[in-house]
């Protein structure tokens, strides 16, 4: 694998064509005026110890030079491979409701929103750990397997809504067996699923889900987000909120009790994420509670700095411009005659 550690160095190549053009026009200049004096054969044979070539020759020695002087710049490093490295850390799948009920705003900016800040802060305060992004309504999908990848688990995050899945409703159990099964197969890792979710019209089979991931070793905490006594569901792009057949608007409400007892039968902790930090804090002390152990993970390493390389070949360019004279070597003149007389 190659890359420039410094790459903005680079951009010193935009004045490569600049120069060019100035050498070749200063060319044309000169010329041009000694046209003005004579024939330039006649000219040349006036001047027979100038040579014609070797300033060209000098100055595309000093142009290579230079382009490669950039190069330096920009460190080029080569060299890198892929490797397997062990710290210690857990793994944690991340699942969130998504269905529409989540844009309700008893909680600001909204349900969805606080959750997907409360997964980003989760997220800066991982070092070693490996995370997984579920997303569920009335089904339940991965978004991202469990990595070490911090930066794609934010990039994936706000990428988050509810038109991700289009059949509606709260798949709290589907969500928790996938998580279960999202796991790496390493042995002794501590595990946890966060489940994040208003737990409002859940389809059932979430109590047994916990139940069942508790019994392999895996803990299920929920975070229950909105307010017991409700709000209504905004119609985004719009004013209005959603209606029922009667026309009546619908109020979504948390169902704490339900997200309670899933955190009971799934051995974890049930927190009520409202407009403060409390609920990230709490979750976050929890984790750390949990036995941390060797954590598989591939990472890029060994870059190697090949600026010596770059740096030997601009020294013999600047070497060789220095040995070739502008003007013919006499020796070689004497030589060519010397061979003539023979």
């Amino acid at each position: 694998m190659f890359r420039f550690e410094e790459i903005t160095y680079l951009y010193l190549l935009l004045l490569l064509p600049l120069l060019a053009a100035f050498y070749l026009y200063s060319n044309y200049k000169r010329r041009k005026a000694i046209r003005l004096f004579g024939d330039p054969q006649l000219m040349a044979q006036l001047m027979p110890s100038v040579s014609k070539y070797r300033p060209d020759v000098k100055f595309w020695l000093v142009f290579v030079a230079i382009a490669l002087f950039a190069l330096l710049l920009a460190r080029p490093q080569f060299g890198s491979k892929l490797e397997t490295v062990k710290r210690k850390g857990v793994e944690v799948i991340i699942a969130l409701d998504i269905s529409n009920s989540m844009l309700a705003q008893d909680v600001q900016p909204s349900r969805l929103e606080k959750a997907k800040m409360l997964v980003s802060k989760l997220v800066d305060g991982m070092e070693n750990d490996k995370i997984g992004l579920i997303v569920f309504a009335g089904d339940a999908f991965t978004q991202l397997p469990i990595t070490s990848d911090y930066i794609s688990a934010k990039m994936f995050l706000e990428s988050i809504n509810p038109s991700l899945i289009s059949k509606q409703g709260t798949a709290v159990g589907a969500a928790i067996d996938l998580a279960t099964r999202s796991f790496t197969p390493q042995e002794g890792v501590g595990r946890a699923v966060v489940l994040i979710t208003d737990g409002e019209n859940h389809e059932g089979g979430a109590v047994e889900a916990a139940k069942a991931a508790a019994e392999k070793g895996i803990q299920v905490n929920v975070l229950g987000v909105g307010l017991p006594g409700g709000a209504p569901i905004p119609i985004e792009g719009t004013n209005d909120f959603r209606r029922d057949g009667d026309g009546n608007v619908i109020v979504t409400r948390l169902n704490e009790a339900m997200c309670q007892q899933i955190a009971a039968d799934g051995k974890g902790i049930y927190v009520r994420v409202d407009n403060t930090n409390s609920a990230q804090k709490a979750i976050g002390q929890e984790i750390n509670k949990m036995a941390k152990t060797d954590v598989e993970s591939k990472v890029y390493t060994e870059y190697n700095e090949q600026f010596q390389s770059v740096a030997w070949i601009i020294l013999l360019l600047l070497l060789a411009e220095l040995l070739i004279l502008n003007r013919k070597n006499p020796l070689f003149k004497n030589i060519h005659l010397f061979s003539n007389k023979k």
